[in-house]
């Protein structure tokens, strides 16, 4: 039995999850000052994804507590080639002052040579990000409004099983993006481009394995999304897997990623089963681009590969199914350490 949290604060006086499990909306109330893990060990992040079926943008703003990020991802389907241009900063130990909600509030980065903003006042999201070397020195500049279409999203408190260590995290699918994107000379319309916010505060434990996938699109005439996931931090309560069917969350239970296996490897641009053991989820994962990047500096170190491509087949919820129709979006395994 998942279960469902109550309105109040995220953490008590020792720094632990008050609740654990999920909710349809942000109704814990989040605060560094709760948090009783050395401010190195915060992490707070922005991440906005969108897409089509030419084009993809992602821009991440992170405060790491030894660490900040600012990245952008641009990826050309057609030509089944990405760009990924990540700038860091030392030892921001929560000056970025991101928001305590996804509600409303600003993030905000200005490293040498790039700048990303993520503006909401509560009513409306706009994103601006430049980096003046991106593509063989051409510059990157991208302008959008965002529009929220779900009523629901997943939130999940979930603890880690190590005190003071826990993962509250929001997904808001469906999105959809409006306005242009610029490299060099080349300018790009987005035009209904749908995605998703990933909006996590934490204290995570030093090493970690999760998969995870998400979908925002329109299926058979239908706004479709969903959030898949697991292997990130103790999930007895709750698992982090929703489908979303014009603007409602439905809770799922257990899902695998089925990774097809080539010579004792992963082989993630082959076919997947996203699969669940009740039978609700039954889905083919056709993979298009493999964004994969592996860093390792010292006592870090990230194996990411995230795989971006179409989805279809079935999600059921009360028995009836949810059609997922040729829908693209991503699924990724990740390994970190840091």
């Amino acid at each position: 039995m998942q279960q469902q949290l109550s309105k109040g604060k995220l953490l008590n006086e020792k720094g632990d999850l008050l609740e654990k499990g999920y909710a349809f909306s942000l109704v814990k109330d989040y605060s560094r000052d709760q948090i009783k893990a050395p401010k190195f060990r915060i992490k707070e992040w922005d991440y906005y994804y969108f897409g089509n079926f030419e084009y993809g943008v992602a821009l991440t703003i992170d405060d790491n507590g030894y660490m900040s990020l600012a990245s952008i991802t641009f990826l050309d389907f057609k030509s089944k080639k990405q760009i990924t241009k990540s700038l860091m900063g030392f030892m921001p130990l929560g000056k970025l002052k991101m928001p305590v909600s996804s509600a409303i509030g600003d993030s905000r980065i200005d490293l040498k040579n790039c700048s990303l903003l993520f503006s909401n006042d509560g009513k409306n999201r706009r994103l601006s990000a430049k980096m003046n070397s991106f593509d063989n020195d051409n510059p990157f500049s991208c302008n959008l409004e965002v529009k929220e279409h779900n009523q629901d999203s997943l939130v999940i408190a979930t603890p880690f099983d190590k005190k003071r260590h826990f993962y509250y995290n929001q997904k808001i699918n469906n999105l959809e993006a409006n306005g242009t994107i610029t490299i060099g000379k080349k300018k790009i319309d987005v035009s209904s481009w749908f995605g998703v916010l990933d909006w996590g505060r934490g204290v995570w434990t030093y090493t970690n394995t999760w998969y995870w996938s998400s979908l925002s699109g329109i299926s058979n005439g239908h706004l479709v999304g969903f959030n898949l996931g697991y292997g990130f931090g103790n999930t007895k309560a709750a698992s982090e897997n929703v489908v979303f069917f014009d603007g409602k969350g439905y809770k799922l239970e257990d899902v695998e990623f089925q990774i097809p296996n080539k010579d004792g490897k992963d082989d993630f641009l082959s076919p997947w089963k996203l699969v669940s053991k009740d039978g609700n989820i039954d889905l083919t994962f056709t993979p298009i681009l493999n964004r994969k990047a592996y860093t390792s500096v010292l006592i870090i170190a990230s194996d990411q590969n995230q795989v971006f491509g179409v989805f279809k087949g079935t999600i059921k919820v009360d028995g009836q199914p949810i059609e997922i129709n040729n829908v693209m979006g991503f699924a990724e395994k990740v390994k970190n350490r840091w």
